[in-house]
């Protein structure tokens, strides 16, 4: 089944090792001065976190995907900036390219991406085409052996970086047989003429995220720079997406595990009457309650990992995958918003506080609910897997 194996557990503690002595120690500084640790990248990428999935080829690890989460877990755990950095790295970035580009995308882009001597970003989300993805208002006009695009994208992860060196995105390329707009997926390479990097956002939370919107404006580009079939981008989109979710709810279980260990130390050490506050029943059964919450966000998130894993080889139907990912997301975040909370209030005055983590992990956790499709959205995809009419 989804068990870890003890190279599972044995990789774990490698990328926690790691959490702990490279980016724990400069998380509050980071968060605070809203750094993007670009330096940070390549230290990642020497670890293999950008290529566990990767084939051999381009210098992967051709691992699982049960891994993967696991390493978004883990560094999630420590700091949710660096965690999205990893995880919208490969999930948006990287998989668009190995999971549908050519050979020649493949080897032209792969390798740096890899080794993280670059990052990419995926631009699908705009102004007004959000949830509704099918409502791209972005076009692209093939002119001769070139598209030009104009259109813009919004809060774009990973887009805006000194070493981002591709943006893929959907534009609509023409109409379908029935009327419908025809999106395909197209690869734009960074300081393409065209292509502007809007200020970065001023964000609520991931302050050492990197993200921008975009702005394309008679931006061209080659006409092989398209990423598989013409009219394929929702197609392509939906399948990455169900990867994704499963990712996010990996940063979200990290993230509550984090609010457990906080609020349980603090729950020891500190003391109220003459004796430690977990003593009391008003403090010890949030914390029960946060520690189930865990476990059951670790069992639903790792179940989801492993079954796109058996979906990758052919040995589970992809409709499994797209259930299990979306009961994961929505369970996870939600329990990761909700030990935010607990750990803030179990913190007290301190809890509010920017000194204490506890503040960093508030503001961290609601994005959880919104990225990679709200919990609004998980809920239609359950409803629908469940046979209940649209």
């Amino acid at each position: 089944m989804f068990e870890l194996s003890e190279d599972h557990e044995m990789f774990r503690g490698v990328v926690r090792d790691f959490a702990e002595s490279e980016i724990a120690p400069h998380s509050a500084q980071w968060d605070r001065e809203r750094h993007f640790p670009v330096d940070l990248i390549p230290k990642m990428g020497e670890l293999g976190l950008f290529g566990l999935t990767a084939p051999e080829e381009f210098g992967g690890a051709e691992g699982d995907f049960l891994s993967m989460c696991v390493a978004i877990e883990e560094i999630g755990r420590v700091d949710q900036s660096i965690g999205i950095t990893l995880s919208a790295g490969v999930g948006l970035g990287i998989s668009p390219v190995l999971v549908f580009g050519s050979d020649e995308q493949k080897q032209q882009w792969m390798p740096d991406l890899v080794a993280g001597r670059s990052l990419a970003a995926f631009g699908l989300t705009e102004p007004g085409a959000g949830s509704d993805a099918g409502a791209t208002r972005t076009r692209a006009r093939l002119e001769g052996d070139e598209w030009v695009i104009n259109g813009s994208k919004s809060f774009i992860t990973n887009s805006g970086t000194p070493i981002t060196s591709l943006v893929t995105i959907t534009a609509r390329t023409g109409e379908m047989p029935d009327g419908s707009p025809e999106i395909s997926t197209l690869l734009v390479p960074a300081g393409t003429p065209g292509l502007t990097v809007d200020p970065p956002y001023d964000k609520l939370g991931w302050h050492a995220s990197d993200t921008h919107g975009l702005t394309l404006h008679n931006c061209r580009i080659p006409a092989g720079n398209i990423v598989g079939e013409r009219g394929a981008g929702l197609r392509q989109f939906l399948h990455l997406l169900d990867h994704g979710r499963v990712a996010i709810s990996a940063l979200a279980l990290g993230l509550a595990r984090a609010c457990l260990d906080l609020g349980t130390d603090y729950a020891r050490t500190r003391e109220a009457f003459g004796r430690p506050i977990g003593a009391n029943q008003g403090v010890a059964f949030p914390l029960a309650d946060l520690a189930v919450s865990v476990e059951a966000a670790r069992a639903l998130t790792y179940r989801a990992a492993w079954l796109k894993d058996e979906c990758d080889a052919g040995r589970r139907p992809a409709r499994e995958l797209t259930r299990a990912a979306a009961i994961a997301k929505v369970y996870s975040t939600e329990a990761a918003v909700d030990a935010a909370r607990t750990a803030t209030q179990i913190l007290g005055g301190n809890g509010f506080m920017e000194e204490f983590p506890a503040a960093r992990y508030y503001r961290d956790a609601k994005i959880l609910e919104i990225g990679e499709g709200t919990s609004e959205v998980q809920r239609m995809v359950i409803a629908r897997e469940l046979g209940l009419p649209r």
